[in-house]
């Protein structure tokens, strides 16, 4: 079978692709991330597909039973929003699919690191990616130190509940600089400068993909 990784909205449903809806309706197994997200969506285009979690938790235990359903049909690989292995569960079984041989397909969707970019206005020709930072904040500074060397963009994720302490150690290692938020739940986004995102009382639900010129 085709292994199938399949882009998924960050937040508006009908950003999901007509063919990614039917791959949903074709495939046998959708391996997610979280199954009780990805089961909303399959409702939503009335998909039955079986699920299998899939995730950082417990992707070791769980290849071999997306490759026995290889072996009989198409399966599709998501993770909660945008593109799985993208800071997101799947590098994993994407690259043991590659040594084993099987074929696999890339159903473009939603990035929030790219839709942020677009709607910056920050130069986008190149940039920078970091992912998540570390948790620790020794190790978040020196993160941000070693981007601040590259005269690029960067974009990164974070956590909601960590996004106060991230925006701190930002505005101490690289001062005032401008900022573009994209919620993944919230399609509105701001671009302003720290210390007026400092000031504001955030009320955000799942991550961001957070740009900046630095």
């Amino acid at each position: 079978g085709t292994l199938y990784v399949v882009g998924t909205p960050i937040g508006n449903l009908e950003d999901l692709s007509p063919r990614a809806a039917r791959v949903f309706r074709e495939v046998a197994l959708v391996a997610a991330e979280d199954t009780r997200v990805t089961r909303r969506l399959l409702n939503h285009l009335g998909a039955r597909p079986r699920l299998l979690s899939f995730n950082e938790h417990n992707w070791r235990e769980r290849l071999e039973p997306v490759f026995r359903a290889l072996e009989e049909g198409d399966v599709a690989l998501v993770s909660d929003a945008g593109m799985p292995g993208v800071s997101d569960p799947g590098r994993e079984l994407v690259a043991e699919a590659a040594v084993r041989g099987v074929r696999i397909e890339s159903v473009p969707g939603p990035s929030a690191v790219t839709t942020a970019l677009a709607v910056s206005g920050l130069p986008a020709d190149a940039f920078l990616f970091l992912g998540f930072l570390p948790r620790r904040r020794r190790e978040r500074q020196e993160r941000l130190r070693e981007a601040a060397t590259y005269p690029l963009t960067v974009t990164l994720f974070e956590a909601p509940h960590r996004v106060r302490a991230t925006l701190e150690d930002i505005a101490l290692v690289l001062g005032r600089t401008a900022i573009g938020s994209m919620p993944r739940i919230d399609p509105s986004c701001t671009r302003r400068c720290f210390v007026a995102l400092q000031a504001r009382r955030w009320s955000i639900s799942r991550r961001h993909a957070a740009s900046s010129r630095w």
